[in-house]
């Protein structure tokens, strides 16, 4: 059970203002700006650190609670000098290291208008991130290779979302969003009340992957093998440390018509082993498909995707 809160806003129509309006972030003298309904709390002072540590305190405390998204959605305004910035993180280093060290079983995800707070601070004590309001399953092919350049897999919060695309409008396949959902911190963002019965079964069929591979997505090494900034196609790759496991996610975006079979090479595997891919009989040698490739019949549909998962035998 999880909740979603916005610890370091405050709302003018709330007993806190009334009772400190003063702890509002604000320019000594001047009324301060409100943004989305909020102004934002003065996290460089002691006592509102206190405060805040005690608050959350008090609601991490009820037993069941595994896990908070701490999200903050009000951009910074009203610095009252030019180090202020500064002393306000170093204050939410101080209230995250507080709560992280009372509650070290919850699951602490950080949000700032998506991706805008994954600085390794932040990290240290929220290690996953939503990085973006859109998860729309093509842009987020853009998006998560785009922030794997500078940060792995598992600091992505990756979620399988309801479509028409409440950002984009567009209309996916469940088949590619799950693919694509599974190259981050896979989970849903949607009713399955609303889904028929088809899509549910194969959720169980998506979870049961994920769970399958949690610790090669985890762990493993992660290659970009086709860019969608460079084509119309998609291709990462993950493999263990070992070597002796990988997973593929090819996806086109648009259709092609009259498509050639495509070729992917994979990368990193160990050219001397057998490669059996889950859910067939195929079996590949390393060098065959690192040298030779997969082919990969992608049909003549827009935005399809196919998931390869290989272990030596």
């Amino acid at each position: 059970f999880g909740l979603w809160m916005e610890p370091e806003m405050v709302s003018p129509d709330s007993e806190l203002y009334r009772t400190h309006p003063d702890w509002a972030v604000q320019v000594p003298g001047r009324t301060p700006a409100i943004t989305r309904w909020q102004y934002v709390l003065d996290l460089s002072r002691t006592e509102i650190q206190d405060y805040i540590i005690d608050a959350v305190s008090e609601v991490l405390s009820v037993p069941g609670i595994s896990y908070l998204k701490w999200d903050m959605n009000r951009h910074m305004t009203d610095m009252p000098d030019s180090g202020y910035n500064h002393r306000y993180i170093l204050g939410l280093y101080r209230v995250l290291e507080q709560l992280t060290s009372r509650f070290p079983k919850v699951l602490f995800e950080s949000c700032s208008g998506g991706g805008g707070r994954m600085d390794p601070g932040i990290l240290y004590y929220m290690p996953q991130t939503w990085i973006s309001d859109n998860s729309d399953a093509i842009e987020r092919l853009y998006i998560q290779e785009g922030t794997s350049y500078a940060y792995p897999l598992p600091c992505m919060t990756a979620h399988v979302s309801a479509v028409p695309n409440h950002q984009t409008g567009r209309i996916t396949p469940l088949s590619i969003r799950g693919h694509v959902a599974q190259f981050g911190m896979f989970g849903y963002e949607l009713n399955p009340d609303d889904l028929p019965e088809s899509e549910k079964i194969e959720i169980v069929q998506q979870i049961e992957t994920a769970k399958r591979l949690r610790t090669l997505m985890r762990s493993g090494d992660f290659y970009r093998i086709a860019s969608p900034y460079a084509g119309n196609d998609c291709a990462w790759q993950v493999v263990s440390k070992d070597k002796r496991e990988t997973v593929l996610l090819f996806a086109r975006i648009l259709s092609v018509p009259n498509p050639n079979v495509t070729t992917v090479k994979l990368k990193g595997l160990l050219p001397g082993e057998n490669y059996h891919e889950s859910g067939s009989q195929r079996i590949y040698g390393g060098d065959e498909l690192m040298y030779m490739g997969i082919h990969i019949e992608t049909g003549a549909q827009d935005y399809f995707s196919i998931l390869k998962h290989l272990i030596v035998i």
